[in-house]
């Protein structure tokens, strides 16, 4: 891509998703968001009412009766955007590719972070890690992050979640809030290291998704190729046995997925890419409040 076309695409993007932050997001975002990044502060006796979750017991232990621990809200929150650069993100059929709707939520959410004056850090992902951006404040920083989300070519086209999760994990001392930006369609089980990165931080599933991944249309034979593997065949789409078993397939993985952030304590929402982002979004954001 030309830097000259890079640049107004930046623009376009700036445009369209600092607006969206500035008026639709800042309220809701500050409010999901603000006060999950806590700093230990000191110890108190216990008082009814409070939660016994915070309840110290080394301290408790050591005068033999209850106290717990106070916390106070960290200025600052670090944002983390998690994002799948493999080779199935370059699909869509209907009004743009998943890829494209995944820029502008990643670039959304950077605004969003920016407007409440937290740090923002990028993680770029396919079955390896192919780019870290450390956490920085800026509007320099935002912009420098969305043409690499426009431009940025990924050395391997197949997906690993469980290994970016890992490298979030270690990567990342203090605590974070993390959206993990993908497909979600990966055969290896992520289970394990998003339960962990959970533990550690504050973490969010964001899924896109194309139409046509959910319901094959009936158009006849139709030859299909595996953007991870480059694998091609040819299906019959007029056979309702084959349309069947694909969508039978798609809402296996889909209740499998759900069952993984349920168990991992994982918030999530999913969206089309025929669909508004914006909505998807609020309702995440309400979701946490």
């Amino acid at each position: 891509m030309e830097t000259s076309e890079i640049l107004k695409k930046v623009r376009r993007i700036e445009i369209k998703t600092r607006g969206l932050s500035n008026n639709i997001f800042a309220g809701q975002y500050h409010s999901a968001f603000k006060g999950r990044g806590m700093a230990f502060s000191e110890v108190r006796e216990y008082q009814y009412g409070d939660d016994i979750r915070d309840i110290d017991w080394n301290v408790t232990a050591r005068f033999n009766k209850p106290y717990i621990k106070v916390y106070e809200e960290e200025r600052e929150l670090t944002v983390m955007l998690l994002i799948d650069v493999s080779g199935s993100l370059e699909f869509g059929t209907i009004k743009q590719l998943k890829k494209d709707m995944l820029t502008e939520i990643a670039a959304t959410l950077a605004f969003s972070a920016i407007e409440n004056n937290d740090k923002i850090g990028v993680i770029f992902f396919s079955d390896k890690i192919e780019k870290f951006i450390p956490p920085k404040k800026g509007h320099k920083h935002i912009l420098y992050i969305i043409r690499e989300l426009l431009d940025f070519k990924s050395e391997s086209r197949k997906t690993n979640i469980e290994q970016a999760l890992r490298y979030l994990t270690n990567v990342m001392k203090r605590r974070c809030t993390t959206f993990v930006l993908s497909d979600f369609i990966d055969q290896s089980d992520f289970e394990n290291a998003l339960t962990i990165a959970n533990r550690k931080h504050d973490v969010v599933a964001v899924q896109v998704f194309d139409k046509r991944v959910a319901e094959i249309p009936s158009v006849g034979l139709m030859r299909v190729k595996d953007a991870e593997t480059g694998k091609e065949q040819w299906i019959d789409t007029s056979s309702a046995v084959v349309r069947n078993m694909h969508h039978q397939w798609w809402i296996n993985h889909q209740s499998k997925l759900n069952t993984t952030f349920t168990k991992s304590s994982v918030d999530a929402v999913s969206v089309r890419t025929d669909q508004d982002y914006v909505k998807a979004l609020l309702n995440l954001f309400a979701k946490r409040n």
